[in-house]
């Protein structure tokens, strides 16, 4: 597994998204990029963290930043998701886990006694040039997102 750290370039991926779309990373350069990484669609902490996202999606905007979440679930299933809650940020879909593996977020997770392979809920926030600029591992929803909204918006007044 990549242990990925700050200053190391994103890795690059082309996903299908939500909506029968395609999103690049490296198309996106030039703004900065929040990637979270989230187990599953419509589940309380994956639902409270795409809506907070959502939320705050224009001031993320205003200061040149993009928000793509990123799980194992299929297109079908994104669609669904993003139409349940009007979340308006495209969903990537990483079924075969490459992306995940190449971000060191597909894990060995355990619950209740049992192990399993998933998605540790991980944050990048990467600069314009397509390097990380920040990472939160093992992510606990709550406070999360204003915690990556300020890292966003110190970058952006220190451009």
């Amino acid at each position: 597994m990549t242990e990925l750290n700050i200053g190391d370039t994103a890795p690059d991926f082309t996903l299908p998204t939500d909506g029968d779309g395609e999103i690049t990373l490296s198309q996106l350069k030039g703004q900065k990029v929040v990637l979270y990484f989230y187990p599953k669609d419509d589940t309380p902490g994956c639902t409270k963290e795409s809506c907070a996202f959502n939320e705050n999606l224009s001031t993320l905007n205003k200061i040149n930043t993009a928000v793509i979440g990123l799980s194992k679930c299929s297109v079908k299933k994104h669609d669904k998701f993003k139409a349940k809650y009007g979340l308006t940020f495209p969903l990537a879909s990483d079924e075969n886990e490459q992306t995940c593996e190449a971000y060191g977020t597909w894990v060995e997770k355990n619950m209740y006694g049992r192990k399993y392979m998933g998605i540790e809920r991980t944050t990048f926030l990467i600069d314009e040039n397509g390097k990380i600029a920040q990472i939160w591992r093992k992510v606990k929803v709550k406070g999360h997102v204003e915690a990556v909204m300020q890292a966003a918006q110190d970058m952006a007044k220190a451009a």
